[in-house]
C-alpha cells in the first residue's frame, strides 16, 4: 500500500489512500460517474459492487484524487491474483473503476490517478499495468493512450450479461 502523499504540482492534484471517514464520499462518485454517465445501470450488481468502497479498500487499494480540497476521483488498484484483480497476469498491476468527478474533468485529475499507479508498478517491480475499458469511455481512452496504453484486444472480454470489454497494457521499461 502506499504510504506517500504525492502532490501533482502542475495540477494540484494530491493522490492518497482513501481514508475510511471518506469511503461513502467516494462510493457516491463512482455510482454517480458509471450509472450517472450511462455506463452501468443503476439496478446492474457492479452498481452495488462500486458503492462497496470499504470492501474495496479491504482487498485492494482505493486512491482519491484530491483537488481544491474535494475529493475528485478515485480508482481502485489490485495485485495480480486478488479478489479485485479481474485481468491482470503475474507481473501485471491492474487498475479498475477509475472514476472524475465531472466539474473535475479537464484539470489532470484521471491522468493524475494514472500516472500513481504507473509510479506505484515500477516501485514495486512490475512489468506492466493493466485496464480494462469499455468502447464508450473515451475520455478515459484518450488519458490511456496518452500515457502510453496500447489494446489488447486478444484479451478482450464479455461480462456476464454479455457486454464487450477491452483490454489495454501498458509496458514499463
Amino acid at each position: 500500500m502506499r504510504a506517500d502523499h504525492d502532490l501533482t504540482p502542475e495540477t494540484g492534484v494530491l493522490i492518497r489512500p482513501a481514508r475510511p471517514d471518506e469511503y461513502q464520499a467516494v462510493a457516491e462518485l463512482t455510482v454517480q460517474v458509471y450509472v450517472g454517465d450511462g455506463y452501468v445501470p443503476a439496478d446492474d450488481d457492479y452498481a452495488a459492487e462500486l458503492a462497496d468502497v470499504a470492501h474495496r479498500a479491504a482487498a485492494a487499494e482505493v486512491l482519491v484524487a484530491v483537488h481544491d480540497g474535494r475529493i475528485a476521483g478515485s480508482l481502485t488498484v489490485a495485485k495480480p491474483g486478488t479478489t479485485y484483480a479481474e485481468i491482470a497476469r503475474p507481473g501485471e498491476l491492474e487498475f479498475r473503476m477509475l472514476a472524475v468527478a465531472k466539474q473535475a474533468r479537464g484539470h489532470g485529475v484521471g491522468t493524475a490517478l494514472v500516472r500513481a499507479v504507473i509510479q506505484e508498478a515500477t516501485a514495486g517491480g512490475y512489468e506492466a499495468v493493466a485496464l480494462t475499458t469499455m468502447a464508450t469511455m473515451v475520455d478515459a481512452h484518450s488519458i490511456y493512450e496518452r500515457l502510453g496504453f496500447v489494446a489488447v484486444p486478444e484479451r478482450n472480454w464479455l461480462t456476464h450479461d454479455g457486454l464487450r470489454l477491452f483490454v489495454m497494457r501498458l509496458a514499463l521499461n
